[in-house]
C-alpha cells in the first residue's frame, strides 16, 4: 500500500479503532459502545485490507441489519476509494444468491417472496376453523417470525414458546396448528416469507457441494454489523457462507441487545472468542457522538457500559413530570419550537416512545403547533408519488445530459425539480404541500451530498445513485421532527432527543415479567438515551387523559437517576437541624421497631443523617427515595413501602 494512502486510511483513528483496522485477517470481534465509531472502524478496516492487497473488494460481503446501514457503509467505502464490496442485509444477500442459484435448486418456477404474512395467516386460521382479528393476525405473525428465526418447527413450538416465556395471542396448541397450516399455505402457493428465504439459501449451501463451492469462491471475507442481534437462523446462514473458514469480523454491543423477542441472541457475540480460538477482541469505549452530560446519564442507566465522553460539554438532560399525556405532548412540541429558534434543525430532533400507539398524541400536538414531522415506519421515501415523479424527470434529464454540461449537479437537479413544483423556499402551509416540498428538498440535499463526495459527478451518475438507493431503500433525511419507537430508533442519532411516556407499565412494558425481559427493557432506555448528541429530555405523565387520576409512577429505571427537588419547608428545617421535627420522630420510632423485628442495631436500618435527609426531601415515590444518600438498592427493596407509607399515609 502506498504510504500516502495508508496514512489517509489510518488518519483520525483513535488507538482502539486503529487496533481494529490493523488487526490481521481472521476472526476479529469489535465490542463497540454507542457512538464509538464502529462504522468508521469497519469501513476503514475493509479499505485498509483492500488497498493493501490483502483482500479483493469483490470477495468481501459486509452484512448489516438495515438497508439504511448498508447504504451508509457503501457511501463511506466509496469515499475511501473502495468499490465492489457487497454491503447488504441478510435478506438482500440471500435473495440475490437464491435468484442466481434457483435453476440449480429446482426445476420449478421461482417462488414468490411475500413481504406480509397476514394473508397466509388468515387462510391458515380458516383451515383451523378459527376467526382471528387483525390484532391477533399480527400477533400470530410475530409468533411465527420468532419461531422460524429461532429454528423452531411447528410441532416443537408449544414447548419452546413456554420455555421462552412467550405470550402468544392464543393457546400454544392453537398457535402450533395455525403455524403448521401457514407453512402448508405457503408451500401450496409457491411462496416464501423472509425467514424461508434465509433457510432455503442456507440449506442449498449445506446440501449442494457445487453451490457451496461457488459461494465460498465468491465470498471469502465477511463483516457482520450489530452482531448482538443475530438470530439462530441468521447465524446458520452465516455459518454456511463461512464454511470451514474464519475470515470474519463482527461488531456489536451487548448493552444494545433489544431484539430478543424476535429470536435474536447476544450469545453469538459474547461467545465469539471461545468459538474462534485466537480471535482478536477490540473494545471501543470513546463516545464521540454525545456530550459529557448525555454519556454520564447513559452510564447511570447501564453502569457496565463505561462509555468515555468525547463530545464536550452540553446542557444537562431534563426530567419533567406532567399531569397527563396531552399536557406532556403539548410541552414537548413547545420545546421543539424553542430548539428550532436556537437553530437546531427539525430533522435533527426526534421524539421516541416505547409503543407505536403513543405516536398519535404527538402527531396531534406537532400539527397543532405547525411543526412538520416524519413518522418512521410510514410510507417509504422512494414510493412517495412526488419522489417517483422526480426520479422520472431526472432520468429524462440524464438522457439529454449534454444540455447540462455547463452547470453543477446541484443546479441541474434543482432546475429539473422546479418543473415538479420545487421552490427555493418552503410553502407556508404545514400539510401535504409542505410534505411534498420536503421530499423534493431531500433529493436536492442528496445531490449536494453526492457532489461533495464526487465533484466531477454528473446527472447520469446521480440518477444511478438514486436507483441504487431505491433498490436498497436508503432514503435521504427529510426535514421534520422524527417520531419513532425506541426499537426503530436503533442505529440512528439526532442533536435533540425527547424520551416520552417513561412510566412503569410502559418502560418497562407490562408484559416484561422475567428478570431477562426487564433487563432488555432497561437496555431499550439506554439505546434511547444514547441516540442524543446534545439535547436530551425525559418525561412522563401521571395520568393518561386530561383530568384523569394521577396514579402513574415514573419508570423504575429512573430511580436514583432523576434529580429530586427538596420540599422547601423541610429543606429549611434541614439546615437548622431536624431533631424536633415530628416526621423525623416518626421515622425514628419506625426504625426502632424495625430494628427490634429484624434483630439488628437501629443504625443498620438507617443512620440519623439518612433519616433526617428523608424527612427533608419527603420523597413521593421509590425513585425519589432512591436518590436520598444512604438509601441503597437493598434498603430500597426492604424499606421503601413502609417509609413511603409513613411519610404519606
Amino acid at each position: 500500500m502506498p504510504a500516502d494512502l495508508l496514512d489517509r486510511v489510518l488518519a483520525g483513528l483513535d488507538a482502539e479503532q486503529r487496533e481494529a483496522v490493523e488487526a490481521p485477517r481472521g476472526p476479529v470481534c469489535i465490542l463497540a459502545g454507542a457512538g464509538t465509531g464502529k462504522t468508521r472502524a469497519v469501513t476503514h478496516r475493509i479499505a485498509y485490507q483492500t488497498h493493501g492487497g490483502q483482500v479483493a473488494p469483490q470477495h468481501v460481503l459486509a452484512v448489516t441489519f438495515t438497508t439504511r446501514a448498508a447504504g451508509e457503509l457503501r457511501s463511506r467505502l466509496r469515499g475511501l476509494g473502495v468499490e465492489g464490496v457487497q454491503a447488504r442485509t441478510f435478506h438482500s444477500a440471500a435473495l440475490r444468491q437464491l435468484q442466481y442459484f434457483w435453476p440449480r435448486i429446482s426445476d420449478g418456477p421461482r417462488p414468490t417472496l411475500v413481504e406480509s404474512k397476514l394473508g397466509a395467516i388468515r387462510l391458515a386460521a380458516g383451515k383451523c376453523r378459527l376467526s382471528v382479528s387483525v390484532t391477533e393476525q399480527r400477533d400470530l405473525a410475530s409468533e411465527i417470525e420468532w419461531a422460524k428465526a429461532a429454528l423452531v418447527e411447528p410441532d416443537a413450538y408449544p414447548a419452546r414458546a413456554l420455555a421462552a416465556n412467550r405470550l402468544p395471542p392464543l393457546a400454544l396448541d392453537v398457535v402450533r396448528a395455525v403455524f403448521a397450516a401457514y407453512e402448508g399455505v405457503n408451500a401450496d402457493r409457491g411462496q416464501l416469507d423472509f425467514e424461508d428465504l434465509l433457510l432455503l439459501m442456507a440449506g442449498a449451501i449445506e446440501t449442494d457441494k457445487r453451490i457451496a463451492a461457488e459461494v465460498h469462491e465468491r465470498y471469502r471475507h465477511f463483516t457482520v454489523d450489530e452482531y448482538q442481534d443475530v438470530s439462530p437462523l441468521q447465524e446458520r446462514l452465516l455459518d454456511a457462507w463461512l464454511g470451514d473458514r474464519d475470515d470474519l469480523c463482527v461488531v456489536g454491543d451487548p448493552n444494545q441487545t433489544i431484539y430478543s423477542f424476535t429470536g435474536a441472541s447476544p450469545s453469538y457475540l459474547r461467545e465469539f472468542a471461545r468459538r474462534f480460538e485466537g480471535a482478536t477482541v477490540v473494545r471501543l469505549v470513546r463516545d464521540y457522538r454525545s456530550t459529557t452530560q448525555v454519556v454520564a446519564l447513559a452510564n447511570k442507566v447501564i453502569p457496565d457500559s463505561r462509555l468515555q465522553a468525547q463530545g464536550g460539554d452540553g446542557p444537562a438532560p431534563s426530567f419533567d413530570s406532567y399531569d397527563d399525556e396531552p399536557a406532556e405532548a403539548t410541552a414537548v412540541a413547545a420545546k421543539v419550537l424553542a430548539l428550532r429558534n436556537q437553530d437546531v434543525l427539525l430533522r435533527e430532533m426526534a421524539i421516541l416512545f416505547r409503543v407505536n400507539a403513543q405516536s398519535e398524541g404527538y402527531e396531534a400536538a406537532l400539527t397543532q403547533a405547525g411543526i412538520p414531522y416524519v413518522l418512521r415506519g410510514g410510507q417509504r421515501f422512494f414510493e412517495r408519488p412526488e419522489v417517483r415523479e422526480a426520479v422520472v424527470l431526472l432520468r429524462g434529464a440524464a438522457r439529454s445530459a449534454a444540455d447540462h454540461d455547463t452547470v453543477t449537479l446541484t443546479e441541474t437537479v434543482t432546475d429539473v425539480l422546479s418543473s415538479a413544483g420545487f421552490t427555493a423556499e418552503p410553502p407556508s402551509a404545514a400539510g401535504a404541500a409542505r410534505a411534498r416540498w420536503e421530499s423534493l428538498r431531500a433529493i436536492v440535499g442528496l445531490a449536494e451530498e453526492y457532489a461533495g463526495t464526487d465533484p466531477a459527478a454528473g446527472i447520469e451518475e446521480f440518477v444511478a445513485e438514486l436507483a441504487a438507493r431505491a433498490d436498497a431503500q436508503h432514503a435521504p433525511p427529510v426535514e421534520g421532527v422524527t417520531l419513532a419507537s425506541l426499537h426503530s430508533a436503533k442505529g440512528l442519532e439526532w442533536d435533540a432527543v425527547f424520551l416520552v411516556g417513561l412510566v412503569d407499565g410502559t418502560v418497562p412494558i407490562t408484559h416484561a415479567t422475567t428478570s431477562e425481559q426487564v433487563d432488555e427493557e432497561r437496555r431499550l432506555l439506554y439505546v434511547g438515551v444514547t441516540r442524543a448528541r446534545r439535547h436530551l429530555a425525559l418525561s412522563w405523565a401521571l395520568a393518561r387523559a386530561s383530568g384523569g387520576r394521577r396514579s402513574r409512577k415514573p419508570s423504575r429505571f429512573l430511580d436514583g437517576i432523576r434529580p429530586v427537588t427538596l420540599n422547601p419547608e423541610r429543606s429549611a428545617k434541614a439546615k437548622r437541624g431536624l431533631s424536633d421535627d415530628p416526621v423525623v420522630q416518626r421515622l425514628r420510632d419506625w426504625r426502632l421497631q424495625r430494628s427490634r423485628d429484624d434483630g439488628v442495631p437501629a443504625y443498620v436500618v438507617f443512620d440519623n443523617k439518612t433519616l433526617e435527609e428523608i424527612a427533608a426531601r419527603a420523597p413521593a415515590d421509590r425513585g425519589e427515595l432512591a436518590a436520598v444518600p444512604g438509601v441503597g438498592p437493598k434498603k430500597l427493596d426492604q424499606y421503601a413501602a413502609e417509609v413511603l407509607d409513613l411519610l404519606h399515609g
